[in-house]
């Protein structure tokens, strides 16, 4: 499946900005299961500086600088990307580990598991919690399978949380989100991770995309798509398995990947700092358009 991805961040300013950094991740990944054919990011005002590195993940990121005054900060991001079904989810569905031997390989072989563990360990919005240890423990009986305990976390989170748009920001801790049970995906994807994680059990953030259909008989909005986010569990011998809990579903052909982290932090689409002395606004719009 191809897909066509246009992402509009745009940021307004009370008061004149003197300079401003920013740290862009809006390029989406090529691995196995996803190709990404070509992209293009234009920035207004034109930055003085603007490099792009690849991170620790992998992920690909642009640097960018503004060293004259601007009252607004305007990124386009376009991107042409190809998307094959999620292979992983497949062979995990006839897995027979334990979740409890998984944790036991971690342990027993960590140089074997290196890059593997780190994803274990808590992060800055991943916290170790017994509240949410709790959450999580009635999924994960001793008999159960790494594939059933995570398709059982996956479920309860979904029944619990009730998806509420604008309820929580980017620092609303994961135990408020247990306690308040509300959240977006965002908080979906931290909460499942940070379960798992308290369990002793490697899973990571992942965010990008989610092709989104309008109701039958209606056309879709423009910008109407948004960023996406939802999570990935090692499975040894097979590596790496998609979980989206805000929809209750196996990610497929539908989602499109951007980067993998820790939590949000590594992978928010825009981040930076700038010098100035009033307030802003953001407004983001976001296409997912099928090419068929």
């Amino acid at each position: 499946m191809r897909y066509k991805i246009k992402h509009i961040t745009e940021y307004r300013y009370q008061e004149m900005v003197s300079t401003g950094h920013n740290r862009l991740c809006l390029v989406p990944l090529t691995w196995d299961q996803q190709k990404c054919i070509s992209y293009n990011v234009k920035i207004s005002p034109t930055p003085d500086e603007q490099v792009y590195r690849t991170d620790f993940f992998g992920n690909t990121v642009l640097f960018i600088s503004n060293y004259k005054e601007h009252s607004q900060l305007e990124i386009v991001s376009e991107s042409l990307v190809d998307i094959q079904n999620r292979s992983n989810a497949d062979r995990a569905f006839s897995s027979t580990i334990l979740w409890k031997d998984v944790k036991n390989l971690l342990t027993q072989q960590p140089d074997v598991y290196a890059d593997v563990a780190q994803y274990t360990l808590p992060s800055l919005h991943v916290p170790y919690s017994e509240v949410i240890k709790n959450f999580a423990q009635d999924c994960f009986a001793d008999n159960v399978t790494l594939w059933n305990g995570c398709q059982l976390l996956m479920q309860k989170i979904y029944s619990a949380i009730e998806f509420k748009p604008g309820f929580t920001t980017v620092n609303t801790p994961v135990e408020s989100v247990v306690k308040l049970r509300k959240g977006v995906c965002q908080d979906f994807a931290h909460l499942m991770i940070a379960s798992l994680r308290n369990l002793g059990l490697p899973a990571r953030y992942v965010s990008g995309y989610i092709e989104t259909l309008p109701p039958p008989g209606k056309e879709k909005l423009v910008g109407s798509d948004a960023s996406h986010a939802w999570v990935a569990v090692y499975f040894p011998e097979i590596g790496w398995v998609e979980f989206d809990p805000t929809n209750n579903l196996l990610p497929s052909y539908k989602h499109i990947t951007v980067a993998f982290g820790r939590d949000y932090f590594d992978v928010a689409p825009v981040k930076g700092i700038i010098f100035s002395s009033g307030g802003q606004s953001i407004s983001v719009k976001v296409d997912v358009n099928r090419m068929e």
